[in-house]
């Protein structure tokens, strides 16, 4: 069986924050879908987001939950296909309400951009086209 992996987030509004996601083109499995938690389909069969509403999501820690407003807890990398990609899901995540506190950054091979969600949690989106990427140093 291959890996999946499931990244757990805390969030204020479950509507709100289906909506928002929603607005970015993201699918939720119905089946792990309640009001407690949502399950967003990020890729069919290995990555999973739960958007877990915070009450709910403090079950599963005895650690404070992260105030995001004052700190991160985690940055969330997607790989895109494009730069456009990366450009067009920053626009859609800003027209939804995210904000965008950084400029795009742009390494040749490696373009990136991010967007931070209505709960504050940090999502980084990036391109890397390997044809340009920087050969791997010799092993000694």
């Amino acid at each position: 069986m291959s890996r999946q992996i499931y990244v757990n987030l805390p969030i204020q509004d479950m509507e709100r924050s289906k909506a928002f996601f929603g607005k970015l083109g993201f699918t939720f499995n119905p089946q792990f879908t309640n009001e407690q938690g949502a399950c967003m389909v990020v890729a069919d069969g290995s990555i999973y987001v739960m958007l877990l509403v915070e009450s709910f999501f403090k079950t599963f820690t005895r650690k404070a939950v992260a105030d995001t407003t004052r700190s991160t807890e985690v940055l969330v990398c997607l790989s895109c296909e494009s730069r456009a990609e990366v450009d067009e899901l920053v626009a859609k995540a800003r027209a939804a309400g995210a904000t965008v506190p950084n400029a795009p950054q742009d390494h040749g091979f490696m373009y990136g951009h991010g967007f931070e969600d209505l709960d504050g949690h940090i999502w980084e989106l990036a391109y890397m086209d390997m044809t340009a990427a920087p050969p791997a140093p010799a092993q000694a």
